[in-house]
């Protein structure tokens, strides 16, 4: 049994949605942002989820380990493509880019205040984070040109992580309408019925 720390909206979305695509048995331990349990700190030292402690008893954090490890434990599920496949290497590509370019830089637009020492600098911070993320799914967007899916011709976890992001975006909370290819995406997610049914708790859209 594996066990998921996670809450609605969070970077659980997307490791749940690894282990259900898995088929594996897991619960989820509910966490308040605000008051953690205590002890939290022991298996996430950044008190952030997803934490998936998994049936040996161990414990990881980081939302795309955890679904590198769930792809690899499950290779035939359709996660992502398996180890030595085609596919593979640009899997790994997109999503690296997600979780270290993408997802950091969002985080520095909710989290401003972690990235200044200076009170009156916390717009700055907001404003240039918008630029960046921007840039970075605007790079996505060209990438899915002509392709219906971010790695090979089926829908990977990458995707899921992709419509994610794309729906934390705070301007609008959804892809931007310009971005047309990853809008195309996140609306073939949308009509997924593994992906209706984790929107049910997490309330994306």
């Amino acid at each position: 049994m594996y066990k998921l720390y996670s809450r609605a909206g969070s970077g659980g979305f997307v490791a749940e949605a690894a282990l259900r695509m898995a088929g594996a048995p897991y619960e989820i331990v509910p966490i308040d942002k605000a008051s953690p349990p205590s002890g939290f700190e022991k298996l996430s030292p950044l008190r952030q989820v997803p934490a998936l402690t998994l049936p040996d008893g161990r414990t990881i954090t980081e939302s795309a380990a955890i679904c590198l490890l769930l792809q690899e434990t499950f290779p035939a599920a359709g996660i992502g493509p398996e180890a030595g496949s085609h596919d593979r290497p640009e899997f790994l590509r997109w999503l690296a880019f997600l979780s270290s370019m993408l997802y950091p830089t969002m985080m520095r637009y909710f989290f401003c205040e972690r990235s200044t020492t200076d009170p009156d600098g916390l717009e700055p911070v907001k404003q240039a984070a918008i630029v960046e993320f921007d840039r970075g799914f605007s790079i996505v967007d060209h990438a899915l040109t002509g392709r219906d899916w971010l790695v090979g011709g089926q829908r990977s976890i990458a995707d899921i992580y992709l419509l994610m992001l794309a729906y934390w975006h705070p301007v609008a909370d959804k892809p931007r309408d310009e971005w047309t290819n990853i809008v195309r995406v996140c609306e073939a997610l949308k009509r997924d019925p593994l992906v209706a049914k984790l929107n049910e708790a997490h309330r994306f859209w």
